[in-house]
């Protein structure tokens, strides 16, 4: 036999094992009927009380019932009785109460839990901050995720923009970062750490992680929470920038 026959016998595909395609969990949105990617999807509990509470981290224990309409949609369910019913269904027939502000108690999870994994980012050395770091690092395309808080100067956002692009071999496109829903006080308290304006994930796990949270929370308030920025200005931001932060 040629070597170049041998060759091809060891390469041929029909031997390779089969490669393992990863499963992703779905759910299906009770006020949609859509379905979705499970960590896209908010899950809603039953409190003790049999009140309705978000479940963003889906760790509560029974029965549970998932959405993925954004706020203006679950509150127009909520005014129509649609939610109502589809709870009613999805819970069994037990008692259940849906408290008035519920939109406000799942956009207030929803950002907790983003500010939280930035946190948890931020004790584990994944995560810059300040602009001078992140620019060195941005152009050594040590970043994997850039974001700004809402009310970051433009200027000092379109030159970390350029800087990452520079990093990443991509000048010239319309690649920046993410403006997330929180001003840099907020911030600041997320990651212990004083005017955090901008923040850098270098880590690409790190930045998968913030990427997951972030997009549920800008989906649910009418963001875009995918690979374009969250716009400033819609109204999940207000809520946090009357406290010191979401409950």
């Amino acid at each position: 036999m040629a070597h170049d026959e041998i060759l091809l016998d060891l390469t041929d595909e029909g031997d390779a094992p089969p490669a393992k395609v990863a499963h992703t969990p779905e759910r299906t949105c009770i006020i949609t009927r859509e379905k979705g990617a499970r960590d896209a999807l908010i899950r809603l509990a039953l409190a003790p009380d049999g009140s309705v509470a978000p479940d963003v981290r889906a760790r509560a224990p029974g029965r549970g019932a998932w959405i993925g309409a954004d706020r203006a949609t679950l509150e127009r369910a909520i005014a129509k009785g649609k939610l109502k019913g589809a709870l009613a269904r999805a819970f069994k027939g037990a008692p259940l109460t849906i408290p008035a502000d519920l939109p406000d108690r799942i956009e207030q999870a929803l950002a907790r839990a983003t500010l939280d994994r930035l946190g948890l980012e931020a004790r584990a050395g994944t995560l810059l901050t300040g602009s001078d770091r992140i620019s060195d690092a941005a152009r050594k395309g040590q970043v994997s995720l850039l974001l700004h808080a809402d009310d970051a100067a433009e200027d000092g956002n379109r030159k970390l923009d350029q800087a990452w692009r520079v990093g990443l071999d991509r000048e010239g496109e319309a690649v920046r970062g993410l403006v997330i829903p929180a001003s840099r006080s907020i911030l600041s308290m997320a990651v212990g750490r004083e005017n955090v304006v901008h923040i850098a994930l270098t880590a690409p796990a790190a930045a998968a992680r913030v990427s997951e949270t972030l997009r549920r929370w800008c989906g649910f308030i009418g963001r875009d929470g995918g690979e374009a920025p969250c716009e400033a200005g819609s109204q999940g931001t207000s809520a946090l920038r009357r406290g010191d932060g979401p409950g």
